[in-house]
C-alpha cells in the first residue's frame, strides 16, 4: 500500500505530524508492505527566493498579535514537538520560500534519498541555528550530508526549471485531492487525513486503508493543527 504525504518544510505541524505518523506506521502489521511517499506543498507558491524574515515578526503580522503572543505561540508549538521526542529552537528562527527544497527533494528522490534528505531539512529549519533560507551552499551543505552529490545538488539548485514541473505537479494533484492545508496523507488512494492528527488516528487510517480500492474518502477527526495558505494553526495557551 502506498502513503504519499504533502507537506511543506516551512509547516511545523508538518513536521509534529510526520512524527505522529511514523509512529503509527511503526506499530501497524503491515509495515512492511507500506510504501511511503512525500509530495511537495507549499505554502507560499512563488515567494522570492531572497524574502526571508524572522518567524516572530511573520507570526504577529499575520495574525494580528503581539511578538509576545507570538512568542507563546512557538513555545506552544515546541512543547508538543517535545511530546514527539523532536527538537524545536523557538527563538530566533527564519521563515521564506521553499520551492528549491521541493525540487531538491524530488531530486533526492531519483537518488533513492528522499526520505533522509526531508527530515534533515526538517531538523536543519526546526532545530538548528543556521537558516535554511535564501542560502543555496546551507541546502548544499544540508543534501552531502545526507548522501547526494554536491555537483548535482549545485547543478539543481542553479537551474530554476529542473524538477519545478514535478512540484507544480504534485500541487495540482493535492488540489484535485481537496487538499487545502498541510500536512495531508493519503492512504492507498482510498483515504485521507488532514493535519498533525494523534498517532492512534493514523494507526485507524491504516487498518481501515490496508487493501481497500475505492474513491478517497476524508476521515474527519474534527479540526487539528495544519497549515494552510492564511498560515499555520496558533496553539494558545491553556
Amino acid at each position: 500500500m502506498r502513503v504519499e504525504i504533502w507537506s511543506d518544510i516551512a509547516c511545523p505541524w508538518c513536521y509534529v505530524g510526520k512524527a505522529r505518523f511514523e509512529k503509527a506506521l511503526a506499530g501497524f502489521p503491515h509495515r512492511e508492505q507500506v510504501e511511503v511517499v512525500h509530495r511537495s506543498f507549499e505554502l507560499d507558491p512563488g515567494r522570492a527566493k531572497d524574502d526571508v524574515q524572522p518567524v516572530l515578526g511573520m507570526l504577529a503580522k499575520k495574525y494580528g498579535m503581539s511578538e509576545a503572543q507570538a512568542q507563546g505561540a512557538e513555545d506552544n508549538v515546541g512543547a508538543q514537538a517535545a511530546a514527539e521526542g523532536l527538537a524545536y529552537r523557538t527563538r530566533g528562527r527564519d521563515t521564506g520560500g521553499t520551492f528549491d527544497m521541493h525540487r531538491l527533494l524530488h531530486h533526492a528522490k531519483e537518488q533513492g534519498r528522499q526520505a533522509e534528505l526531508l527530515q534533515a531539512l526538517y531538523q536543519a529549519n526546526f532545530a538548528e541555528e543556521r537558516s535554511v533560507f535564501g542560502d543555496d551552499e546551507r541546502l548544499v551543505e544540508i543534501a552531502v550530508a545526507v548522501g547526494l552529490d554536491a555537483d548535482g545538488v549545485r547543478g539543481v539548485l542553479a537551474d530554476p526549471g529542473a524538477y519545478a514541473d514535478d512540484v507544480r505537479a504534485d500541487e495540482r494533484e493535492a488540489a484535485q485531492l481537496g487538499a487545502t492545508g498541510v500536512p495531508f496523507f493519503v492512504l492507498g488512494r482510498t483515504y485521507g487525513v488532514s493535519g498533525a492528527q494523534p498517532a492512534e488516528v493514523f494507526g485507524q487510517a491504516l487498518a481501515q486503508a490496508w487493501g481497500e480500492r475505492s474513491p478517497l474518502t476524508l476521515i474527519d477527526q474534527g479540526d487539528a493543527d495544519a497549515c494552510g495558505p492564511d498560515g499555520c494553526a496558533v496553539p494558545q495557551r491553556g
